[in-house]
Order: structure tokens, then C-alpha cells, then sequence
């Protein structure tokens, strides 16, 4: 009897996936809202409307919010830049991460996979899987394709299959998470980013008050002095607001992805265990 144990046979693997182009890159995008941004902030908060006199260098009509924001001085389209990447990158998230939830409930679709597993109809798992689709779907479908390729397989042990089929579900899973987790780092940058962005423009709008306030000699500008402090306040809120959105969507996003793991987990485990169950 030889002593030598056999060794796990590689998997072959995965093919790659067939899958469109990123789009349009994230730096593009960027640029293309900051000319929004620059745009809203010239031609709509900028409009002489929101002033009085009708004069965009006086004082913006009590109540007005777009005449105040424009106040803020030119650090506001850097923060409206940052706000509109959050939102454009957490609508273009919600569409991928409900894409790849598939079209049916996930948490039914795992609990249907499981109980026809248990009682070994194959044939019947990959049709639900053709059914479901998405990120799930598919780790789901190539673990199923796994599991009937290696029920018929005789040239290996069931070590070997077991550990075949474990390989499987990880290169499944790696091809589909990118996808998932794309553009996070972006809002989680702009979720300190935009702090600092608006700490900046309340030390130029705080620079301003103090120095119209050392140029009056004896008498205080009182309307220098209130511009200085109404633009340092404005960029404050401005970048506070930014970036509580920004935390608020990456850690919703970050959530969402974790359910869609721990449901691709809960397949792979849930193959594993059947395939030892039914199989040799």
C-alpha cells in the first residue's frame, strides 16, 4: 500500500467572465460634476433673483438660501462636487447591488437551493438558479454545475471533490465581488474629504472676517465682518452635511454587500455538506 497521500486535484479553472466594460471612468465623472457644480453655483444660486437690488456683490434677499450658499465663496462647488459624487455614486450602487440580488427574495432563494440539495435533484437547483440570476444566482449556479460535474467524476476521491467544489464557490465569488464593492472607496473618501474641504473654507471665510476686522482702524465693518463669518459658516455646513452622507450611504452599501456574502457563504457551505451527504 503506498504511503503517499493523494494530493486534492486543481479545479480547472473558472472561465472567464463575459462582462461589459467598466464605463465611464470614475475620473471622468468627476470632472463632469464639477462643471455641473460650477454651473448651479454661477448661473442658479448666482442668479441676481436671490439678491437684493438685483446685484449678486450685495446681500442675498432674507430667506433666500441659494443667494446665501452662493455667499460661501469658491470653496461651495468643491463641496457641491463632493455631494453630487456621493448621490451619483449611491444611486449608481443601489442599482448594481439590487441587480445582484436577482429577481426573486434572497433569503427564499437560499432556503429552496438548500431543501432541493437535501434531496439531490440537481436538475432542479440549476433551474432555480437560471430563474434567480444576479451575484447570488450566479455563485450559485457554477457550485450547482460543480456539483453535478463532480457527481459523475469517478477519477477522484471525495476529499479531492470536496475540496474541488470549495474552490469553485471561492472563484466564483472573487469574480462577482469587484463588482459589488466598486466605487465604495470613493464615497469613503469623500466621507473625510469633505470635512476637510469644508474646515478649509471656514478658515478662509474666519480669514476674511479677521482681516476686515484689522483693516477698520477704529470702527468695525460690520458687513465685511458678518460676510467672513456667514461664508465660514456656510462651507461648514456644507462639508458637514457632504460627509455625514457620505457615511450614512457607505456603511448602508457596506451592509447590503455583507447580506449578499453571507448568503453566497450559506450556499457554498450548504453544497458542501450536501455533496458529502449524497455523494462519495
Amino acid at each position: 500500500m503506498s504511503t503517499q497521500q493523494a494530493k486534492p486535484a486543481a479545479p480547472k479553472p473558472a472561465a472567464p467572465a463575459n462582462k461589459k466594460s467598466g464605463g465611464i471612468p470614475a475620473g471622468v465623472i468627476l470632472l463632469i460634476l464639477f462643471g455641473v457644480a460650477l454651473c448651479l453655483y454661477k448661473f442658479v444660486m448666482g442668479d441676481p433673483s436671490h439678491f437684493e437690488n438685483n446685484n449678486p456683490e450685495g446681500h442675498p434677499i432674507p430667506g433666500d438660501y441659494f443667494g446665501i450658499v452662493y455667499k460661501g465663496g469658491v470653496i461651495v462647488p468643491v463641496l457641491m462636487t463632493c455631494f453630487l459624487t456621493a448621490l451619483t455614486f449611491s444611486i449608481e450602487r443601489i442599482l448594481t447591488i439590487s441587480k445582484a440580488k436577482g429577481t426573486g427574495d434572497i433569503n427564499a432563494f437560499v432556503r429552496k437551493i438548500q431543501a432541493l440539495l437535501d434531496k439531490d435533484d440537481v436538475e432542479a437547483a440549476l433551474k432555480e438558479c437560471d430563474k434567480q440570476k444576479g451575484s447570488v444566482g450566479n455563485v450559485t449556479l457554477a457550485a450547482v454545475k460543480k456539483y453535478k460535474q463532480l457527481s459523475t467524476d469517478a477519477s477522484l476521491d471525495k476529499e479531492q471533490k470536496l475540496a474541488a467544489l470549495s474552490k469553485e464557490v471561492e472563484e466564483a465569488t472573487s469574480l462577482e465581488l469587484p463588482m459589488l464593492e466598486k466605487n465604495l472607496t470613493i464615497i469613503a473618501t469623500l466621507a473625510s474629504v469633505s470635512t476637510l474641504i469644508g474646515l478649509l473654507g471656514t478658515v478662509i471665510g474666519m480669514i476674511k472676517a479677521f482681516s476686515a476686522l484689522g483693516n477698520s482702524g477704529g470702527s468695525t465693518d460690520s458687513t465685511a465682518l458678518a460676510n467672513g463669518i456667514s461664508e465660514a459658516l456656510v462651507n461648514t455646513a456644507l462639508g458637514i452635511g457632504s460627509s455625514a452622507i457620505c457615511i450614512i450611504a457607505y456603511n448602508f452599501f457596506t451592509s447590503k454587500i455583507d447580506e449578499l456574502t453571507y448568503s453566497i457563504d450559506e450556499i457554498g457551505l450548504s453544497v458542501n455538506q450536501n455533496y458529502a451527504a449524497h455523494h462519495n
